[in-house]
């Protein structure tokens, strides 16, 4: 299928939480066990209406011809496997699991339950699947963020800043796939002009003494890669950024609903909605094994006009 991009400014409605059944419950239905990193990401509400629409345009809704339990890990990884081992515990017919933390704790409870990842963007050098096209075992799913996008992060702050000379890539190898992005970004800042930065944070003071050493440095920018890490400390990320005067990119749009500058990502709600097919399928019969793993096609770009104005 052939990528997409589609360009957003601030704004738009609320989405709802998945809605309650519209119909009577009736007996002997498949259980779908969702596990979820945390419910209190912005953009959190989209995708579970995503797959709440995608699993009702295949047929199967909540409470009708299906149960679906959600577990929530409210951004606490101590809190991940007791609830992986509570969803395995309740024979569910899936489990839905979003990030490679949560994947994790899945596949440590069962190799027999089967599993659809989101959120999830090297499943290969994290030891999820075998390969792209048959990911063996009882795993399947949708890649969120392919290496290659790290390009088109480092362009836009190039666009925002023409004699941009250096990037730093802030993430927490612990917590995200660091070496995944640390190497299409080395490949690709030679032909930008840019030198990379690879800075290691953990803890907000991490966070804040790159920032802040950045600051001082003319012709420098920020990209913020998927990671726990600087999402749990967003708030202070979108205020050193504004505070220095430093021009950031975010892997996820809700850095920018919260006053960030620009992000550039996938398309999430298409995505859980594309994951409703998988559901699907698995219920009616297929195994994880032989569903080839999806790259994203849907993206967005979204840029915090009023941040832009003051970088000017």
């Amino acid at each position: 299928m052939r990528r997409r991009t589609f360009i957003t400014l601030l704004g738009g409605a609320v989405v709802a939480w998945p809605l309650a059944a519209r119909a009577q419950p009736v007996s002997h239905m498949p259980r779908v066990g969702v596990l979820l990193a945390d419910s209190d990401d912005q953009g959190m509400p989209a995708r579970l209406e995503g797959l709440r629409q995608g699993l009702e345009r295949l047929g199967w809704s909540d409470g009708r011809n299906m149960r679906v339990v959600y577990r929530f890990g409210e951004g606490k990884p101590d809190r991940l496997q007791p609830l992986a081992k509570e969803l395995v515990a309740m024979r569910p017919d899936l489990i839905v699991a979003q990030t490679p933390p949560v994947v994790a704790a899945v596949l440590k409870e069962t190799s027999v339950v089967p599993i659809v990842f989101v959120d999830v963007s090297d499943p290969i050098g994290a030891g999820f699947i075998a390969n792209l096209a048959r990911p063996g075992g009882n795993i399947t799913g949708l890649m969120a963020f392919e290496a290659g996008i790290v390009g088109k992060w480092l362009e836009m702050l190039k666009e925002i800043d023409p004699d941009l000379a250096r990037v730093a890539l802030v993430d927490n190898p612990k917590t995200t796939v660091f070496t995944y992005f640390q190497s299409a970004a080395t490949a690709a800042a030679p032909s930008l002009g840019v030198e990379l930065i690879p800075p290691e944070v953990a803890t907000a003071s991490d966070i804040e003494r790159v920032v802040e050493s950045f600051a001082g440095l003319p012709h420098s920018g920020l990209v913020f890669p998927p990671d726990s890490t600087t999402v749990l400390h967003r708030d202070l990320v979108i205020a050193l950024a504004a505070k220095h005067r430093v021009p950031a990119v975010y892997a996820f749009r809700s850095f920018v609903t919260a006053g960030g500058l620009m992000s550039y990502t996938i398309d999430f709600a298409f995505e859980y909605r594309q994951a409703a097919s998988y559901i699907d399928r698995i219920l009616r019969g297929a195994k994880p094994a032989d569903l080839p793993v999806q790259a994203p096609t849907k993206f967005q770009t979204v840029v915090n006009l009023k941040r832009r104005r003051r970088l000017a």
